[in-house]
């Protein structure tokens, strides 16, 4: 699945570790295709594909890919492999499940030793949007046009919650 942009180069990778990952993921492809974000999306595991895993980032390094998004479970190792190798930011999004319903891969995401920094959002699919919103954040610097999507998209969410306000208080008399 691929979104590249009017050169053919994608901005952001959405790297999962597993397919079920998509559930929540599908929301972090949406709001990056609202925002303007050109984007590649993969299954790829730290532990059970490696080496793809290696390619997918070296070849996102060579052709300028300005930000990797990495969903895992469980162990939660897939951002901290592609963040040790990537020339970009890596966001991290623990996926829900395993014996601690996303706590353990949250911990496993965030732990990170110094010099490999994993940008850690919320657990499941509201992290998954909060990805898709810093990496369109990090686009949008050197993206007018992604930055004013952003900006957009952020007056809308002020429009939204005035709108549930009024209708609130509408409803109360």
């Amino acid at each position: 699945m691929s979104d590249a942009g009017s050169n053919g180069k994608v901005d952001a990778v959405i790297l999962m570790g597993s397919d079920s990952d998509w559930e929540a993921m599908s929301a972090c492809h949406e709001l990056l295709d609202d925002l303007g974000v050109s984007h590649d999306v993969h299954v790829a595991s730290a532990h059970r594909t490696p080496e793809k895993v290696l390619k997918i980032v070296s070849d996102g390094n060579a052709n300028g890919v300005k930000v990797f998004i990495c969903a895992a479970g469980m162990a939660a190792h897939l951002g901290g492999v592609v963040a040790a190798h990537a020339a970009c930011p890596t966001i991290g999004v623990p996926m829900k499940g395993g014996m601690m319903d996303g706590l353990d891969a949250l911990l496993s995401t965030v732990q990170m030793p110094p010099g490999v920094p994993v940008a850690t959002v919320g657990v499941g699919r509201s992290g998954a949007k909060n990805a898709a919103i810093l990496a369109a954040q990090i686009v949008g610097l050197v993206d007018a046009g992604v930055n004013e999507n952003v900006a957009a998209w952020r007056r809308k969410q002020v429009d939204v919650v005035n709108e549930k306000d009024a209708k609130l208080r509408r409803s109360l008399g």
